[in-house]
């Protein structure tokens, strides 16, 4: 079984060593396409995979990310194709793959059997963007049972409080939000995010992965020399498996390993 998202943290801080965390679209272009590339990303360095399921109306996702699940939908992509792909690809990769995915199809699917069917094929984490914190007890209270991780949330916008309760109750890692909005390509990092961290920090000895516009290695590279325990990329992975293909998100994730691995 792959090992755990906690886990997976944990050996990387008894290294001193800064997550890689891609995030790709399931699908797009194709699922075949899709199991190469996740076998790329971890022979290329990533330490966890988040793998976004498809959805027709994903509130928290930018134009390019929106953009690749339209494209997967249009190609037939199915939550039970994702999670057969999975189950394929799982045993053959290190990195540990966490779904990303809405809550109305795992509230169709039911949540137990949701929970015992990703333990199955080889998921270990779980992000759900628009499972609010107050709702988040449904899926966090049976998870642990079947060996997933739910992450939650941490947007900049969050009071102290709230951020406070998410640390607490968040699984495997706290997923900071670098900017008010939704996913993409930006050229600046938020300067929030040092202060967002330092309050997580006196709170909470969990890991912390920083998300939400990351694109370039030298923004990873700050904000791991801010604290970060972990650096998620997504809209940048996608936008290049879509216009230039494996060999270039091959590329870019070692250039965003060597950012991460080099010492200032």
């Amino acid at each position: 079984m792959p090992i755990a998202i906690s886990e997976q943290f944990r050996q990387l801080k008894s290294q001193s060593r800064c997550a890689l965390i891609p995030f790709i679209t399931a699908g797009d272009p194709d699922l075949r396409t899709t199991a190469q590339a996740l076998q790329t990303l971890d022979q290329a360095g990533a330490d966890i995979i988040e793998l976004g399921v498809p959805y027709s109306d994903p509130l928290a996702d930018g134009p390019v990310i929106q953009a690749a699940a339209t494209r997967a939908l249009q190609g037939g992509t199915t939550l039970p194709q994702v999670l057969e792909l999975v189950q394929t690809v799982a045993p053959q990769i290190t990195a540990p793959i966490v779904l990303f995915t809405y809550y109305n199809p795992i509230l169709n699917w039911g949540i137990e059997s949701f929970l015992q069917t990703l333990a199955q094929v080889g998921v270990r984490g779980l992000v759900v963007p628009d499972l609010p914190l107050e709702e988040a007890p449904v899926i966090l209270t049976p998870a642990p049972n079947y060996g997933i991780e739910l992450t939650l949330l941490a947007a900049p916008t969050s009071p102290p409080q709230r951020l406070t309760q998410i640390a607490q109750q968040s699984q495997g890692f706290i997923y900071l939000v670098s900017v008010t909005g939704v996913t993409g390509v930006r050229q600046d990092v938020s300067s929030k995010i040092p202060t967002l961290l330092a309050h997580l920090r006196q709170v909470t000895d969990k890991p912390i992965g920083v998300g939400f516009g990351v694109s370039q290695p030298e923004q990873a590279r700050q904000i791991r020399n801010w604290g970060a325990n972990g650096v998620i990329v997504g809209s940048a992975f996608v936008k290049r498996l879509h216009e230039q293909g494996l060999m270039e998100v091959q590329t870019f994730c070692q250039q965003l390993r060597q950012a991460l691995d080099t010492k200032d």
